[in-house]
Order: C-alpha cells, then sequence, then structure tokens
C-alpha cells in the first residue's frame, strides 16, 4: 500500500491540487467580477443584465475547463475516460435526453440577455399577477425574484421565458396611478374632485407628464372624473403620473391619508357598505 502512494503521490497530488486550484480560481473570478459588477453599473447606471450572466458563464467554464483538466492529469482516468466515452452511445442518449431541460434553461437565459424582456432590479408580475416582485439575478438556470415581503422566488429560465409578464420599468418607467374614491351621493361634486386635484398636485413624487402643447394650451396636469353614480354612492378617479411604480405606489397611499382628512374638514362623508342580509334573519 505504502508503495502504490508512493508510486502515485504525485498524480493524486496533482489530481487534488488542480481540484482545489479550480475551486480556489472560480471562487476568486466571482468576487472580483461581482465587485466589478457593483462598480460598473454605478459607474455608467447600465442594465447589469448582461455581467451577472457572464459572471455565471465564466464560473461554469472554469469548472468545465479545471475538471477536465484534473481528469487528464491522472493516466488512468483518462484511459477510462476514453474507454467510457466510446462505450456508452445509449447512456449518451439518456444524458441527453435529461439534459434537454437544463439546456432549454441555459437558451432561454441567452435569450433573456439577448432580447431583454426585464432586466435585474425590474419589476415584474407573472402568474396572473399571483407573484411579484424585482429581478435580483439572471443564473445559468434560474431566475431569481425577490418578492416585497423579502422572499426568493426561484423560476427556471425556460418557465419564465413563455410566462406573460408585465414589466414595469419595460421602456418608459413613467407610470399613470388610479386614485380612486367613493363620496356620498348628496356631495358636492365641484368641491371632492377640487380636493382630489388639490391633493394630487400637493405630493412630491408627482410627475407632470403634460406636452408643451398641452401645457400652453391650459390643460389640467391632473385629471379627475365621475366614474358612475349608484346607490352605493359617487366614485371619482383621478390620474395621478409617477416616475415608477414604487413612487405610484407610495402617492395613492398618501392620498388616501390626506384625502380623507381633507373630507373630514368640510363634512363629506365615504358611503357605508351595505350589509349582506341573510335570509331568514329578518327578525333578529
Amino acid at each position: 500500500m505504502n508503495e502504490f502512494l508512493s508510486a502515485h503521490i504525485g498524480t493524486v497530488g496533482a489530481f487534488v491540487g488542480i481540484l482545489l486550484g479550480t475551486s480556489i480560481v472560480a471562487y476568486i473570478m466571482d468576487g472580483v467580477s461581482k465587485r466589478f459588477i457593483e462598480k460598473a453599473t454605478k459607474l455608467i447606471k447600465g442594465d447589469p443584465i448582461h455581467y451577472h450572466f457572464l459572471r455565471h458563464f465564466l464560473s461554469g467554464v472554469i469548472y468545465v475547463i479545471g475538471i477536465s483538466w484534473a481528469i487528464s492529469a491522472v493516466p488512468s482516468l483518462k484511459a477510462i475516460a476514453t474507454s467510457l466515452l466510446g462505450a456508452a452511445g445509449i447512456l449518451a442518449i439518456a444524458i441527453g435526453l435529461a439534459s434537454q431541460n437544463a439546456l432549454s434553461n441555459i437558451v432561454s437565459g441567452i435569450f433573456i440577455v439577448i432580447f431583454k424582456p426585464f432586466s435585474i432590479n425590474d419589476r415584474l408580475r407573472i402568474r396572473d399577477n399571483t407573484l411579484s416582485g424585482v429581478v435580483e439575478d439572471i443564473t445559468l438556470r434560474h431566475t431569481v425574484i425577490r418578492d416585497f415581503e423579502n422572499r426568493r422566488i426561484i423560476i427556471p429560465n425556460s418557465v419564465i421565458n413563455q410566462e406573460i409578464i408585465i414589466n414595469a420599468d419595460f421602456g418608459d418607467d413613467k407610470i399613470c396611478t388610479w386614485f380612486e374614491i367613493a363620496v356620498d351621493t348628496n356631495t358636492n361634486i365641484d368641491l371632492a374632485k377640487d380636493i382630489l386635484c388639490e391633493e394630487a398636485l400637493k405630493h412630491p413624487l408627482r410627475v407632470d407628464n403634460r406636452k408643451h402643447e398641452e401645457i400652453v394650451n391650459g390643460k389640467s396636469e391632473i385629471t379627475v372624473k365621475v366614474l358612475r353614480v349608484n346607490e352605493y354612492g359617487i366614485r371619482l378617479r383621478a390620474w395621478i403620473w409617477a416616475k415608477d411604480s414604487a413612487d405610484a405606489f407610495n402617492i395613492s397611499c398618501d392620498m388616501y391619508e390626506s384625502v380623507k382628512k381633507r373630507f373630514d374638514e368640510v363634512g363629506i362623508s365615504i358611503p357605508q357598505v351595505p350589509k349582506l342580509k341573510v335570509p331568514g334573519t329578518e327578525e333578529l
């Protein structure tokens, strides 16, 4: 046994050393590329999607080269590998069929990087709006989305590439948020509309989306209309533009609070939702 180890210690050492060196090089490369991506994104304010995908791709290439080199360094493993490759036609077909899913994810990831239906930090809604969050990473196999509860949604690239996606940051980031509220039927409509318009104009996150011609012609920055009038009250809607969906959400939240306070000051009431009557309980 000692004679065998003495005779092959150099080969075993080379094999282990190459694998260890491969892991170290991949780790260092991953850390360096990660820091480069952060600096490059801040400096040029560009899209980091290409860098993230390239980072994972380079790590994969390093491991493939390292493992192949380690096998070639051991003559016995090299001979076994050569014979297995020559006699494993059926196994190769089985592995090829089994790897179709992995290959599909890699190809889909490449398509995502090239055609960019979404990018890193984009806000997405998918699966009939049941899943939503911010794109955190795009690997060779998965797209990682961080939802608004700080949980990670891991979706295979081949799956998300076939989904219908609502991308709040695709193209123009500006978004028009609808602020709706109902008032009692005896409310002065003009007063209620004026309050909605005034509160919207006071919000610091609003964006004036009017064209120059519209400003010259005196078009109002905030549009407020009556959607419907029925036994449940008068429903009003204000159209308010924001820089992105995050600002639009904050505007809506602040508007509900400020408008309710203004309504309380002038005596405008919000209609109560009628309670449903359960049959057989009329006398209760």
